[in-house]
């Protein structure tokens, strides 16, 4: 039940949430989170390991990147993460992330 409840508690944080939703799309750098959010990246960093501590996040090295992903494996955790992405889909600040992100990757985040 206490794992349970992390994860409800990781999602209860409105920047979290807009990164969840973020890796909703795909998975992300934490550059590639800070070109949206426009937040320090040490501020970025804290939130994504809650998200991790929570199981909603994994990362991956990838060169000089860290590539974060919603976690799919734990099917408890994927299906909130379903409904949570789905439902925020249509809020407003969500929809201007998704249109900042469809110009941003990992070589170009720096320069946003």
């Amino acid at each position: 039940m206490n794992s349970k409840v992390e994860v409800f508690k990781a999602l209860g944080d409105s920047n979290r949430l807009r990164i969840v939703c973020m890796l909703g799309i795909r998975d992300l750098c934490v550059c590639e989170i800070n070109a949206v959010l426009h937040i320090s990246m040490s501020t970025i960093s804290s939130h994504l390991k809650v998200l991790r501590n929570a199981g909603i996040v994994t990362s991956k090295k990838d060169g000089r990147w860290i590539i974060y992903s919603l976690n799919k494996k734990d099917s408890f955790v994927a299906d909130i993460l379903n409904v949570t992405v789905n439902g925020m889909k249509q809020d407003e600040t969500v929809v201007q992330d998704t249109q900042k992100l469809k110009h941003i990757n990992p070589k170009n985040c720096s320069e946003q």
